[in-house]
């Protein structure tokens, strides 16, 4: 028996059903290549192969990788499961061939990381199908307050809660429920160049630095441009398009 590890921020899914509908969710095409996180136990893993080509897996647990090569066999022989040993810390997206989707069950204190990571590629994927934190789905796809992982994602794609997923569908269950969150329509098509993608952020930690403060007194702080912000406006309270003409508006003033 294999026993989760806290130092790998592992939950294990231990209802099929769920595994089915995260895979339902994700609308996987026939021809999909599907480049999963954490398989863990398999439970995801299974599901994706009834719907996908192909499944590529990364794990990072030695002896769940040991567990997966033996249970998953036929599927590995047969090429329609690529598994193999490591962090997606240090993983390169590039590696991945074109137009794959991602899916995945990862751990809680990585997903900021994971987002940034695939988001921020030069290879970015199709679609996201992510189980998260319930809270971290409904900041990014429902809160009407702005977080820069909010405005991170919106910049790229266009995400989607689509159904809670109870404490009680893990083992072991964490504290809290989760979500999954959907990420389709990924693109670089909001920037022009990718000097403008690299001001867009440095303008949105800029405006977050000091959550306290209205986003005017921190632009000046940080050397920025406030533009026409309102006065008393705080930086969860910009929408994305306010950001994105605030970077067009900054690049014209160091244009100058």
């Amino acid at each position: 028996m294999v026993y989760a590890k806290k130092s790998l921020g592992q939950n294990f899914l231990v209802h099929a059903r769920i595994a089915e509908r995260i895979a339902l969710v994700a609308e996987l095409a026939n021809n999909a290549v599907v480049f999963e996180i954490g398989p863990g136990t398999g439970m995801l893993t299974r599901e994706l192969l009834k719907r996908a080509r192909k499944v590529i897996a990364l794990e990072a647990d030695p002896e769940l990788f040991k567990k997966l090569r033996i249970d998953f066999a036929p599927e590995i022989t047969e090429g329609r499961l690529e598994l193999s040993e490591g962090d997606i810390r240090t993983f390169n997206p590039t590696i991945l061939p074109e137009g794959y989707v991602l899916v995945a069950n990862i751990p809680y204190y990585l997903t900021g990381e994971i987002f940034r990571m695939f988001l921020e590629s030069s290879n970015q994927p199709s679609s996201i199908t992510l189980l998260v934190q319930k809270e971290v789905a409904r900041r990014i796809a429902c809160s009407k307050k702005e977080s820069i992982l909010s405005l991170s994602v919106k910049a790229y794609g266009t995400p989607k809660y689509e159904f809670t997923v109870p404490h009680g569908a893990f083992k072991p269950a964490p504290k809290v429920d989760s979500a999954v969150l959907t990420i389709r329509n990924i693109s670089r098509k909001s920037f022009s160049t990718h000097n403008e993608e690299k001001q867009f952020f440095k303008l949105l930690h800029a405006g977050f630095a000091h959550k306290r403060k209205f986003v005017r007194k921190n632009f000046l702080e940080a050397g920025f441009s406030p533009g026409n912000i309102p006065e008393k406006a705080r930086a969860e309270d910009l929408s994305l398009s306010a950001w994105f003409a605030l970077t067009t508006e900054q690049n014209r003033v160091w244009e100058k």
